[in-house]
């Protein structure tokens, strides 16, 4: 029988009828464990010491390990929605899958460079050509900016694994940073559909805010340029020329917010999470303009406001909110989940606020986190892996 037949799908097992539920599953379990490992090899109780070094694990699966698993699970979810054609299920799907797990595995096992980078190399461009493919095929062209931002993820990646192949540290911190600005231009592509229409939706509004083209294009070409001048090089040291490029960006980013805001959010923890997350990209942006003008003393606790507060932020949203739509149920999340939510955003405050002050913010963060994702796993792991309650596929 054909995937594309009506209830094709319901011959799969449900855990491979569509993108989101393996990716979202093991992505949110990778992110227990990552942190876990990472925090346990700084307290010196793990002896494991990864290919090239605990920090550059560390580096690496933040945006290249837990980041792409969960985009991959969207994408492949949402083009689906897109092109109204099925997305990756079955045997494609657990190949696509297959290749993330196993460069997941492949730190563990330290392998020869030779081996390692091509396994951690293999997945975004895949990814890539599938979203590509279903996309030129319904002429979704508005779309092809994913697929833009996917390849250049990849060449992040080649640099930063490059870096590692020549022991180059400030290779690597390009190639990582610089993908941590695409991910944020990618939440400025995917949240600028989803964030109005999400709150309309959860709060009754008769309308969304109306779309503002020109300030979406001009917030992706801005990001665009910050990870173009991070991977050169450029952003890692502070010039002060570069501050009202950041500060133009946190103008894009407030404006957003701005045009989107409803009082009523706070009574919906599916709707305000999206919206704390979305903001943490305007305060990473003010934090490297703060640095670039020599007032703040470390960098990276704006690239900790990024990684952790807003991508961690908008995955742990995204995740909530699209696993519970696309298995057919109300979207009710548990009572939990708003804490999850709360605990993700306290540890992204402790990461860049306490952290800075005191040695204990570190292991606040990273337990806040862990505490986060595993709540999300305890109310979600079992519906991710068990059949629509309507009956549909996927």
């Amino acid at each position: 029988m054909l995937l594309s037949e009506p209830g094709a799908g319901l011959q799969i097992q449900p855990l491979w009828r569509l993108g989101f539920r393996p990716f979202f599953l093991a992505g949110s379990a990778f992110a227990v464990l990552a942190i876990a490992a990472w925090g346990a090899l700084l307290a010196g109780w793990l002896q494991w010491q990864p290919v090239g070094g605990s920090l550059v694990w560390h580096r690496h699966e933040m945006p290249f390990g837990f980041g792409a698993a969960i985009i991959a699970g969207f994408l492949l979810t949402a083009v689906q929605n897109w092109t109204n054609h099925p997305g990756l299920r079955g045997r494609p799907l657990m190949l696509l899958f297959g290749v993330w797990l196993a460069a997941r595995l492949a730190w563990l096992l330290q392998p020869p460079l030779a081996v390692l980078i091509p396994l951690q190399l293999a997945f975004l461009p895949l990814l890539a050509v599938v979203l590509g493919v279903r996309l030129h095929a319904a002429r979704q062209r508005h779309n092809y900016p994913l697929v833009l931002v996917l390849g250049l993820l990849s060449l992040c990646q080649a640099e930063t694994l490059y870096g590692l192949a020549q022991a180059d540290d400030h290779l690597q911190r390009r190639g990582v940073l610089a993908a941590l600005w695409l991910v944020a231009a990618l939440i400025g592509i995917i949240g600028g559909r989803v964030i109005p229409f999400f709150t309309q939706r959860g709060l009754g509004l008769t309308q969304a805010p109306r779309p503002a083209p020109r300030l979406d294009r001009l917030g992706l070409g801005a990001a665009l340029l910050v990870a173009g001048l991070t991977a050169s090089g450029v952003g890692l040291q502070a010039q002060p020329w570069l501050a009202p490029l950041f500060l133009l960006i946190a103008s894009l980013h407030g404006l957003r917010l701005w045009r989107w805001y409803q009082p009523g959010i706070w009574r919906v923890p599916l709707l305000w999470s999206l919206h704390l997350a979305y903001a943490w990209l305007a305060v990473a942006a003010l934090g490297m303009a703060a640095w670039h003008l020599g007032w703040l003393r470390q960098p990276s606790l704006a690239s900790h406001a990024l990684a952790v507060g807003g991508m961690g932020g908008m995955i742990l949203a995204m995740l909530a909110r699209v696993s519970l739509g696309h298995t057919g149920r109300p979207l009710q999340p548990a009572p939990a989940i708003a804490w999850a939510f709360a605990s993700l955003h306290l540890g992204a405050a402790c990461r860049v606020v306490l952290a800075a002050l005191l040695p204990a913010g570190l292991w606040l963060a990273a337990l806040a986190w862990a505490v986060a994702f595993m709540l999300f796993l305890r109310h979600y792991a079992a519906l991710l892996c068990q059949p629509r309650v309507d009956g549909q596929p996927g």
